[in-house]
C-alpha cells in the first residue's frame, strides 16, 4: 500500500527547503526566484515518469512550489529526448534519466557533476496486447523461442532498447533473422504500440508498460539476459533554481516515499 506524507514529515520537508533558499547573490540573477515566485523546471525519462507523476504533486502540496514538467527519452536522439532538449537550450533545473546518460551529459558540461543523485533501478519487461496468449519468457531458451516466433517486435529508442539491439540480440546470435520485424519506437512507449496492436509484443523498462491500458505485462525478461537500468537525477548548470532542485532531488531520494516507488515496478535505491 502506498505510502503518503504525513503532517509532521510535510512540515519537516517546507523547513528543509525553507532552509535551501538562494543566497542573495544567486537570487539577484534569478528573475523567478527575486520576484518571489518559486518554480522548478523538470525534465524526466520514461523511466522514472510513473513513480514522478505521483510523488510530484505531493511534493508541490507540501512546499508551495511550482514544478513544470516535461518528458523525454534519455537518449535515442529524437527531437524530444532529453539530450536534443539540452543541445536546443532548453532552460531546465534538473533532469532525471538513465546514469550513463546523464554521465554523458555531464562530461559535456550540461549537469553539475557532484549533484547527481541515483534514485531507481529498474528492469527490462515484455508486454502483449489485452486477451492475447502469454508467451513464455521463463528462461533464455524460451524466451529467445518466443522473440523467433514474434510476428512483430517493438523495443524502445532509449536504454533498453539500445541494449536489446546493439548487445543481447546480437550475442544471441538472432538480430539479423529479427531485424526485419523489429520496430523501434520513437517518442511514445513501446506498450502504447503494442495496445494499438502495430506489433505483436514489445520490450521496454518495467515501469513503462505497467501503466499503459490495452496490454498485458507478461513480466521481466530471464535474469540471464537482463539489463537493470539506473535512472538517476542531476541539476543542470544552467539550472536557474538550484536551491529548490536539490530539495526535490533530496525528496525523490528519501526512504519516505519508497514504497511509492516500489508500486510502479522500479527498485529504490534508498532501500539497497
Amino acid at each position: 500500500m502506498r505510502k503518503h506524507f504525513n503532517t509532521i514529515l510535510w512540515a519537516s520537508l517546507a523547513l528543509f527547503i525553507a532552509s535551501c533558499q538562494p543566497s542573495a547573490d544567486h537570487a539577484a540573477s534569478n528573475e523567478s526566484v527575486a520576484a518571489g515566485i518559486r518554480e522548478i523546471r523538470v525534465i524526466t525519462s520514461g523511466g522514472f515518469a510513473a513513480a514522478y507523476d505521483i510523488l510530484a504533486p505531493e511534493f508541490e502540496q507540501a512546499t508551495g512550489i511550482k514544478l513544470i514538467t516535461s518528458y523525454g527519452s534519455s537518449s535515442g536522439g529524437a527531437p524530444d529526448s532529453i539530450p536534443s532538449r539540452l543541445s536546443r537550450g532548453e532552460a531546465t533545473d534538473i533532469i532525471i534519466l538513465s546514469r550513463s546518460s546523464l554521465d554523458r551529459l555531464t562530461d559535456s558540461g550540461e549537469v553539475v557533476a557532484e549533484s547527481r543523485v541515483d534514485l531507481v533501478r529498474s528492469s527490462i519487461g515484455l508486454a502483449v496486447r489485452a486477451g492475447a496468449p502469454a508467451p513464455d519468457i521463463s528462461s533464455t531458451e524460451s524466451f529467445i523461442e518466443t522473440v523467433l516466433a514474434a510476428e512483430s517486435i517493438g523495443y524502445s529508442a532509449s536504454a533498453s532498447g539500445t541494449y536489446l539491439s546493439t548487445e543481447l540480440f546480437p550475442r544471441l546470435g538472432i538480430w539479423d533473422e529479427i531485424e526485419p520485424k523489429s520496430k523501434r519506437i520513437l517518442s511514445e512507449r513501446v506498450a502504447t504500440v503494442v495496445a494499438r496492436g502495430e506489433v505483436q509484443i514489445g520490450f521496454q523498462q518495467i515501469s513503462e508498460i505497467i501503466p499503459i491500458e490495452g496490454i498485458y505485462f507478461v513480466g521481466p525478461i530471464p535474469s540471464a539476459v537482463q539489463r537493470v537500468t539506473t535512472f538517476s537525477a542531476g541539476i543542470t548548470t544552467g539550472a536557474n533554481n538550484s536551491a529548490d532542485a536539490y530539495a526535490l532531488i533530496n525528496y525523490l531520494s528519501s526512504v519516505e516515499v519508497a514504497d511509492t516507488i516500489t508500486d510502479t515496478g522500479l527498485e529504490p535505491v534508498v532501500l539497497e
